[in-house]
């Protein structure tokens, strides 16, 4: 019987945690909202109440992330957060053992951090566990095979590519941009384009709904925002040809690291790869038109793995049921 009840995800948008027995149990924002008081600021909204309040507070309350590029940029915030995600579920401390999800270039300072916070949260044994590696599971690869498979993850905050085979990443390399930067670079865009301030939080809804890479697309919504100049409210047309400058900059940086990646690779595992297909995964891999844009840019075979922006954590749920293969895998990691 595996030890471990849970994993977790902590993804640059949102953290998700699989509970062995009861699946896919959670899946909220990485947020927390921290409002000013005599004694220092006081945490006042977790995940998706933190969220419901991104540009609706005063100047006074924070509402942020306490992790960026996959690193932790406050520990006692993150740790609050967690807390209050494990009070939703039937967590018991020093009985419970979890699988925490990392980047492939998480630094081994970052990895420390990472053990001793969940220590300090209460779990009994902790391992970390490369997010590529449950990605290719969840998408029912066989990781132990000596066949090699490739894949890119592209994240809230970053995109890992990995190649893999026999239970271990051969080559890996996280990437410091991902879904949370490009909800930054629209609004860049809009302000330098149209002189409206937008709150990053209407661009992730931009992007979710007339984000597109299809060239004629003519999707488009309308967003309020405050002008440059009279710094009065103002509304405008957002249209999928605007999202275009921002998304195509953005794919294509990510399919020149997938070049290199190859070039840099022994001719027996690119055969694989070209053979096996490279897969994406990773929420940035359900904008529209991805398909038809690799299809016109990038070289290699591919597929657009089911449930891109769930995969992951499905993955690595089913090591919770996999005591064998998970001891196999902490052998490489």
């Amino acid at each position: 019987m595996n030890k471990y009840k849970y994993a977790i995800e902590i993804g640059g948008s949102n953290t998700k945690i699989f509970v062995k027995d009861s699946g896919f149990a959670l899946c909220e924002p990485t947020l927390v909202t921290a409002e000013p008081t005599p004694t220092g600021y006081k945490i006042v909204g977790y995940g998706k109440k933190a969220k419901q309040m991104l540009g609706k507070t005063n100047d006074s309350v924070e509402v942020f992330s306490p992790v960026s590029d996959g690193k932790i940029i406050n520990y006692e915030y993150l740790k609050a957060l967690l807390t209050y995600f494990f009070s939703l579920l039937n967590f018991k401390k020093k009985r419970d053992s979890i699988i925490v999800l990392t980047n492939c270039g998480t630094s081994k300072s970052e990895k420390d951090k990472m053990l001793s916070l969940f220590y300090e949260l209460g779990f009994k044994e902790v391992v970390l566990l490369p997010k590529v590696i449950c990605s290719l599971l969840g998408a029912g690869k066989n990781i132990s095979s000596m066949k090699t498979n490739m894949i890119v993850n592209i994240g809230g905050a970053n995109t890992d590519i990995a190649v893999v085979n026999n239970n271990s990443i051969v080559k890996g390399a996280t990437l410091g941009i991902g879904g949370r930067a490009v909800d930054v670079a629209i609004a860049n865009t809009i302000a330098y384009n149209h002189g409206l301030v937008v709150g990053v939080g209407a661009c992730e809804n931009l992007k979710m709904e007339v984000g597109s890479l299809y060239p004629n697309d003519t999707l488009n919504m309308e967003v309020t925002g405050v002008d440059v100049e009279s710094k009065v409210p103002r509304s405008y047309i957002i249209s999928s040809r605007d999202l275009l400058l921002v998304l195509e900059p953005f794919f294509d940086e990510i399919i020149r690291s997938i070049d290199v990646t190859m070039s840099t690779l022994p001719p027996e595992l690119t055969s694989d790869i070209i053979n096996t297909g490279i897969l994406f995964a990773g929420g940035m891999s359900n904008v529209s038109g991805l398909e038809d844009f690799l299809r016109r840019y990038f070289k290699y075979p591919f597929k657009i793995v089911d449930d891109a922006e769930n995969v992951t954590i499905l993955g690595a749920g089913k090591l919770l049921d996999d005591e064998e293969l998970l001891n196999k895998i902490l052998e490489n990691v």
